[in-house]
Order: structure tokens, then sequence, then C-alpha cells
């Protein structure tokens, strides 16, 4: 078994953090504490400067004007840019934008990578996805209320949607509707492009999570459909299929966001680590002194080392037998690195003391943006669920 990562890897990796510890970390500690459009001005001088690096869209190929880094290079890229909230935003690496790409890429028509895929890569427009329901349980995919209906060339839409993210500014929604009623549960919605400024769209409001409504691309929206008309042209892929394409994205796409979690912990720990260090309780006498404190970094430590292990197997199981092969290690990975970075978290706001749960640091952010973490995707219960049905037939004779 060989853990060497090639030194092609290594020397894009260095670039990434490089770059985010000289161009992105500062513009994050000038706006701690303020809002995104606040910092972004000063965000899309720093996108220009990741185009000039030759850094941009890390996650796709060449052909549609990335990096073209492979499936696990840009998992441990993701880990880099994490180290700060605007990391990924500032390399157009950020969701739901580069889930839509990918989605665009490989069931988009050429018209609609054109229209939408173009100016979505380049940066010059954002997107939103719109999938999650209030009166319907998010971890129950299939069961939706919001519809479609064929009208000649058009399709009808009608529904109630939220936890859009990044909806306020987006120029198009991918919406996840039933187009299919009497079908098989997992073929009933499809996947359907709709523009913004489409007469019946609605953007009811910014939703206030833990006392954050968020502007721009930080931000999740209420959303409602009120006979919606945008052409069947505007299919992705095709009718019905609009589940079996949200688990080609959000599978492999649970790496990504474990390795981001991965980050998160990273960043956290360095925090941790150097208050303890700088923070005295008397002369000579500094916090890292405490068997408590250092119980917390050792745990931390080996947590972390942990969590980043069974993502790498994951992604590398990924890789040579496909997401559906490599479910109990998705789903394991989902929770665990999950509540490994929260743990991470709360451990170093506790050594921070009151400084902590301030915006003086990035900590507290990072405490009130991932607790979501828990939930989205597959909230914690579903994937323990799915790991212990697939072990448990390994017992059944």
């Amino acid at each position: 078994m060989d853990f060497t990562i090639p030194e092609s890897t290594q020397a894009m990796l260095r670039r990434v953090r490089e770059f985010m510890d000289a161009e992105v970390l500062p513009v994050e500690q000038e706006y701690l504490g303020k809002s995104f459009l606040d910092a972004l001005p000063a965000l899309h001088q720093v996108r220009q400067k990741v185009k000039d690096a030759g850094l941009w869209l890390p996650q796709i190929s060449k052909e549609y004007g990335g990096v073209g880094l492979s499936f696990m290079d840009y998992a441990m890229a993701c880990e880099q840019l994490a180290r700060s909230p605007y990391g990924n935003y500032c390399f157009n690496a950020q969701a739901p934008d580069a889930g839509n790409m990918e989605i665009l890429i490989d069931f988009g028509t050429d018209e609609q990578k054109n229209k939408w895929l173009k100016p979505l890569a380049a940066g010059e427009i954002r997107s939103c996805f719109s999938m999650t329901e209030p009166n319907r349980a998010g971890s129950n995919p299939v069961h939706m209320d919001t519809v479609a209906v064929r009208d000649g060339d058009e399709y009808v839409i009608n529904g109630h949607k939220w936890f859009t993210s990044s909806a306020d500014g987006a120029a198009f929604a991918i919406v996840m509707a039933v187009t299919n009623p009497d079908a098989a549960p997992h073929q009933r919605a499809s996947q359907i492009i709709v523009p913004t400024d489409s007469a019946g769209f609605e953007r009811v409001r910014n939703i206030s999570c833990m006392g954050h409504a968020g502007h721009d691309w930080e931000s999740h929206s209420e959303i409602r459909y009120h006979d919606v008309r945008v052409p069947v042209s505007n299919l992705l892929g095709e009718e019905g299929a609009g589940f079996s394409i949200a688990q080609a994205r959000l599978g492999p796409g649970r790496i990504h966001h474990c390795m981001r979690w991965i980050g998160i912990a990273e960043r956290s720990f360095e925090l941790m680590c150097q208050r303890a260090i700088s923070r005295e309780l008397g002369p000579d006498d500094p916090l890292a002194s405490r068997q408590t404190v250092q119980n917390w970094i050792a745990e931390s430590r080996a947590a972390i080392d942990a969590a980043r292990f069974m993502v790498l197997h994951a992604g590398w199981k990924i890789d040579k037998v496909g997401a559906k092969n490599a479910r109990v290690e998705i789903s394991s990975i989902k929770f665990y690195v999950a509540g490994i970075m929260m743990d991470v978290i709360d451990r170093a706001i506790q050594t921070h003391g009151a400084l902590g749960i301030t915006d003086d640091t990035i900590l507290s952010t990072f405490y009130r943006n991932e607790r979501a973490a828990r939930i989205y995707d597959g909230p914690d219960e579903v994937h323990r669920s799915v790991v212990a049905r697939q072990v448990l037939k390994g017992y059944q004779s």
C-alpha cells in the first residue's frame, strides 16, 4: 500500500495553499462579520487573480476552461480551498455552481451548454439548484409536490421550494419537478432549467439561518413557482431521469464535501494550537500547558488524520468500482467527517474562550455555517442506516 502523493499533485496543492494564504485569507480577515455583498468587489478582484494564475475552475476539464484536475486531485485541492469560506467561490468551484456545471457537461444539449454552461464556467453568471421542499422530508427526495406539466412545447411548473442555495442573484435554477406522476418513484421527476427572470418565478425571501439571512451567493432562498412556463428544450437529460442525475451529482460530490470539511477542521485546528501557545493564564503559563487542552489537540489531530484517510479510501474505491459499489464508504464518511469537523470547531472555540464566539475570528462563521453538514445531502441518521443495513447483510444466512 503506497500513500505517496505524486509530486505534480503536491506542487499543485502548494500553489493553491500559497494563493489562499496570500490572496484569500487577507480578504476574509478584512470582512469578518460583514456582509458577503461588502466583500464582493474584493472577491471579484481575487477571482481575476485566480484566472491569471491558471487556477480557475480546478474541477472542470480544459475543454470548458478549467484546470482539468483528476477526481482525487481535486478532492485534495478542496481541503485547501475550504480553509476560508471564500475559497471555493474565488476559484469558481463553489456549490451549487460546480455541481450544476457537471450536470450541464454530462447531460446538457449543445444549446444548453452554449447558453448556460459557458457563462457559468466563465464566472459571468451564477446558478442555483431547486430541489428541497418545506412540506416534504428532504431525506426522501422522491417524495415531492412540485410538478411540471407538459403543454405543447412547454412545461408549466408549479411548486414551493426552499433552501434553494444561492438563488439570490442567480441567472437560472435547475428545478427538480414531477413530470411523470404515474411512473415508478425514482422515475417520476425531471430536472429542468428555469431562468430566474421567468414570469411566475418568485424568490420569496432569503431564509434566516442561525440569525443570518445572507446575500447573493452566500444565502438560501425560499422559492415559489406560479405557472412558470419554459420550453421543453430546457429539460436536462431524459424525462423522468431527475433522480438518477441527482445521484450522479451527489455521490462523488460527497467526497469533495468531506475534503472541504477536513480543510475547515484543519484551519480550526491551526487556530486552536496558535491560541493554546499564545494565550497566557499568567506569566510564563501558557494555555497549552493544561492537560485538557493537550487532550483536545491530540484527539483532534488523530481524528482529522483518520477522517482524511477514510475519505481518500472512499474516493479510491469510487475510482476503482464506481459510486454504487462504494455506497457504504460514501455514507460512512458523510456522517463521520461532519461530526469530526464539528467536534474540532467546538474545541477550537472553547480554547479561544469568549473570543471564540465572536466574529473576530472565523470560528463562529464555521460553527454557524457548517452545522448544516449533518443535515444536507442526507442527514446523519439516513447514512448510518445505509451503512448498518449493508453491514448486516453480511451476517444474514
